[in-house]
C-alpha cells in the first residue's frame, strides 16, 4: 500500500482507521509525517504506547475521531499537500471515497484497501457505475494488488485489493457548477437503471436534454453506464 502511494521521506500521510498501527509503523519507517485518525477509543493506549517516540518528535499525530466527521479545514493538513493511505472499514468505502475526493481541499494520491469486487467495478469493468464515474472525474483509478482472504485473521469472506486513485484534482471540471451539474447528472442517471438516460435527465435539463446528448455524442438509446467520463463532462457543460 505504501508504495502504491509513491511515499517518499517528507511526505505527510493521513491514515484512516490504523487499528494498532501495522500500516503506521511502515509510513513512519519510510520517513514520512503521519496523521492518523482512529474512532475506537480501545486503540488509543496501543498507539501511544508503541509509537510513544514518534509522538513525542511529531512525526505522529494519533488523533481519536470519526474519519466521516474530521475536518480537514480545522486541521494543519489544510495548508499543506497530502497522500490519503488508508486500511478502511468496508461498509463506509463509498462514503470516504466522496468526503475526501470531494473536499475543498484534496490528497494528491489516495490507497484504500477495499473489497476486490468495489476494485473492480471502478478500475477493470468496461461499464461505468456512480462509484467509478465519481471516482474517475478527480482521478486516475489503479487496481494494484488482490489480498486474498486469507491473508487475515480471521479470515473475511470476500477477497480484498489495493485500489490507487493518482492525480487527484479537479481538472476536468471548468467551475464549481460544472462540477455540481456533473455530479447531478450521473446520480439522476443511475437512478433507474432500466431507463434510458435521456428519460433520467429529464427532470434537471428539462428542454435542454436532447440539445445537450446530441453535442455530448450521447445516442438517444444510451443507457447511463455505457456512457463514458468525457461524454458526462461534455453533457454536464451546458
Amino acid at each position: 500500500m505504501v508504495d502504491a502511494g509513491a511515499v517518499r521521506a517528507g511526505d505527510t500521510v493521513l491514515e484512516i482507521g490504523p487499528g494498532k498501527g501495522v500500516l503506521t509503523a511502515e509510513l513512519l519507517a519510510r520517513g514520512t509525517h503521519v496523521v492518523a485518525v482512529e474512532k475506537d477509543a480501545r486503540m488509543m493506549p496501543i498507539l501511544h504506547e508503541h509509537f510513544a517516540n514518534e509522538i513525542a518528535s511529531e512525526q505522529l499525530q494519533v488523533i481519536e475521531a470519526d474519519a466521516l466527521e474530521f475536518d480537514i479545514s480545522d486541521h494543519s493538513l489544510r495548508s499543506t499537500d497530502y497522500k490519503l493511505i488508508s486500511n478502511i472499514p468496508y461498509y463506509i468505502t463509498g462514503a470516504l471515497f466522496e468526503k475526501f475526493l470531494s473536499a475543498a481541499h484534496q490528497p494528491t494520491t489516495l490507497v484504500f484497501l477495499v473489497q476486490k469486487e468495489i476494485a473492480q467495478r471502478i478500475a477493470r469493468e468496461k461499464k461505468e457505475s456512480l462509484l467509478s464515474l465519481s471516482i474517475k472525474a478527480y482521478g486516475t483509478p489503479k487496481y494494484v494488488k488482490t489480498v486474498p482472504r486469507g491473508a487475515f485473521s480471521p479470515a473475511p469472506k470476500v477477497d480484498s485489493a489495493i485500489l490507487a486513485v493518482e492525480g487527484v484534482s479537479r481538472k476536468n471540471f471548468k467551475n464549481a457548477a460544472h462540477e455540481e451539474l456533473f455530479f447531478a447528472l450521473i446520480k439522476a442517471g443511475f437512478a433507474h437503471k432500466r431507463k434510458l438516460l435521456a428519460r433520467n435527465i429529464e427532470p434537471i435539463l428539462g428542454d435542454r436534454s436532447a440539445e445537450a446528448l446530441a453535442r455530448a455524442d450521447i445516442p438517444s438509446n444510451a443507457r447511463a453506464e455505457d456512457v463514458s467520463l468525457p461524454k458526462w463532462l461534455m453533457l454536464a457543460s451546458v
